[in-house]
């Protein structure tokens, strides 16, 4: 019994650890972001742009689970720029359209930017920049490292959630 006590209060307390240190403002320069960008502003381009991300984040999912660092991330998304395309393409050619999409890396401008617990403040970050087109269009842009937009997906038999603390967890228990 007092082993479960100490067990359920170390958990606890990482648990408790890790919610206060995400829900204070972040600007560390290890975050890679993701951004979207439809090819234009038309509802048509922008309704495929979210299709596009649905599918993105669906791909993304299983090569970011090992990944460790922000130079590991780029460095694996360098490496999976024709696959990162052809799944947009694939989306882009089943919706009718025939522009293709571009992926790049990149360091780019973001305002600031809230996502749930999280606060990037304005600033220059690297980010995957996946093209649409001409991909002058609105866009959609999350967290790509950590990985916090790819621990939900669409498809509810193929979440995989990649947490270190969810590990740490499950092998308490």
């Amino acid at each position: 019994m007092k082993w479960i006590l100490i067990a359920l209060s170390t958990v606890g307390l990482i648990v408790l650890l890790c919610v206060c240190g995400l829900s204070q403002t972040q600007t560390e320069p290890d975050y890679l972001r993701i951004h979207i960008r439809a090819n234009s502003n038309l509802s048509i381009d922008q309704n495929v742009k979210y299709k596009v991300k649905d599918a993105i984040v669906e791909a993304l999912i299983p090569i970011l689970a090992g990944i460790e660092s922000k130079d590991e991330a780029e460095k694996v998304m360098s490496e999976n720029f024709s696959y990162i395309e052809s799944v947009a393409n694939d989306v882009l050619k089943k919706e009718g359209f025939s522009y293709t999409s571009h992926a790049k890396i990149d360091n780019e401008y973001f305002p600031t930017r809230t996502y749930e617990d999280i606060t990037l403040e304005e600033g220059y970050y690297d980010a995957l920049i996946l093209e649409l087109g001409s991909g002058q269009g609105n866009n959609w842009w999350c967290i790509l490292f950590p990985a916090f937009c790819f621990t939900k997906t669409t498809n509810s038999a193929n979440i995989e959630y990649i947490s270190r603390i969810w590990e740490i967890i499950k092998s308490v228990f």
